[in-house]
This record gives structure tokens, C-alpha cells and sequence, in this order.
């Protein structure tokens, strides 16, 4: 019971991902109901988790972002670099799919989606994502009575367990994942805040889903 706070906002993330396109709903209604439902689970699962400061209090401002921006450029560089680059089969396979559009067209130009959208990716995953990864797996692997674990414990196991992960979570995109992951996983080992890996991660998200927007990139969306 006391690993639900963590877990089930990831959880709700990762079955909405499954449940809302075959619903086959209008774009500003998917967004709309995705965040009701995220944001729900959050206030009411999480709740005791969100309340301790001490765990949210962001010790490194400038280093958070400059980590999220530096995600973000990782992420986008090697198609950026090499067009097509995830197109390679070590990618682009049965097992990892490939990577595609999920917005579709009719939300692409409507302003409340890509606002949403972007609300989504920038607060709402980070915070259901590091609940579940850094604050919780990367502390259950150390010990079961994960509670006695501070954040930001060193343990090769963990550290990797969580990386691999991680990655495995972004299917095409495991390499740029396994990166991020392992960046995320050492800026927790620094800072261990939980607020500070909330905040590199909400940057990351933010930058990508600008580049997203701007360059017309909606694969990673």
C-alpha cells in the first residue's frame, strides 16, 4: 500500500496511453480527459507524497534546466544529425514499433490541443514519471522498505535497473531514452530531490514539445 502513491499515477499514464486512442475521441476531448483523469489520480493517490516539501524542495534551479535543455538536445539530435536516423532497423522493429504521430492532423492547428498538449507532457508525466522511476523504483530495488531509503542512494543495481528500464519505456527511442535515463538517474544521485528531477524533466518535455510545434516534428509527440 505504501508504494500506490508512486505507482499509480504511472500507472494511469501508461493505461490512458492504451484506452484513449481506442476511444477514437476528438483531439480537445482526449486532452481534456487525460488530464482530469491524470490530475485526479494525482490530488487523490498521490496526495501524501505531494505534501512533503522536503522531498519537493529544488535545490539546484540552474542545473535542473540546464539537464532538461541538454535532454532535450540529445533526444532530437541523432535524426536531426542523420535524417532518418531512427528509421534503422536497430530501432525501427517488431519489438520497438517506429516512430509515428500520435496528434492527429485536425489537432495540430487548434491552439487549446497543443496547449494541453504541452500542459501534459510538461507537468503532469514528469511528476507521474518520477514518482514512479527515481522516487520509487531506483529506492524499492535497495530495499523493499523503500520509505528508509533516502532519495538519491547509490546503487549500481538500481542505477541501471532503472536506466535500462527506462529506455525500454520508449520504444524507438531507446537509445535517446537509455540517455536521458541515465542523466536523470545521476542528477538524482546529486541533487536527491525529488522537485529537481520533476523540474529537468518538465524542461526536457517543455523544449521537446516546442520543437515538436515549431519544426513540425509530431513523431515525438
Amino acid at each position: 500500500m505504501r508504494s500506490l502513491p508512486y505507482v499509480v499515477p504511472f500507472g494511469a499514464v501508461i493505461a490512458l496511453l492504451v484506452i484513449l486512442p481506442a476511444l477514437h475521441l476528438p483531439p480537445l476531448a482526449e486532452q481534456l480527459l487525460w488530464i482530469a483523469v491524470v490530475t485526479a489520480v494525482l490530488a487523490v493517490v498521490a496526495r501524501p507524497v505531494l505534501s512533503d516539501q522536503h522531498a519537493f524542495r529544488i535545490r539546484s534551479w540552474g542545473g535542473s534546466v540546464l539537464l532538461g535543455v541538454a535532454v532535450c538536445a540529445i533526444w532530437i539530435g541523432p535524426d536531426l544529425i542523420f535524417p532518418g536516423y531512427h528509421a534503422h532497423w536497430l530501432f525501427s522493429n517488431p519489438l520497438t514499433g517506429s516512430l509515428a504521430a500520435s496528434m492527429p492532423e485536425s489537432g495540430r492547428a487548434n491552439l487549446a490541443v497543443l496547449t494541453l498538449r504541452t500542459l501534459r507532457a510538461a507537468v503532469f508525466v514528469p511528476m507521474a514519471e518520477e514518482l514512479f522511476w527515481r522516487a520509487w523504483l531506483m529506492r524499492w530495488i535497495v530495499s523493499h522498505d523503500f520509505e528508509k531509503v533516502p532519495l538519491g542512494t547509490w546503487s549500481a543495481r538500481a542505477f541501471w535497473i532503472v536506466a535500462i528500464l527506462f529506455a525500454s519505456e520508449h520504444g524507438v527511442l531507446w537509445d535517446v531514452g537509455l540517455a536521458a535515463g541515465i542523466l536523470y538517474n545521476w542528477w538524482m544521485l546529486r541533487t536527491k530531490s525529488l522537485g529537481d528531477l520533476i523540474l529537468a524533466h518538465g524542461v526536457t518535455n517543455a523544449c521537446l514539445s516546442a520543437y515538436v510545434v515549431l519544426a513540425g516534428r509530431w513523431e515525438y509527440w
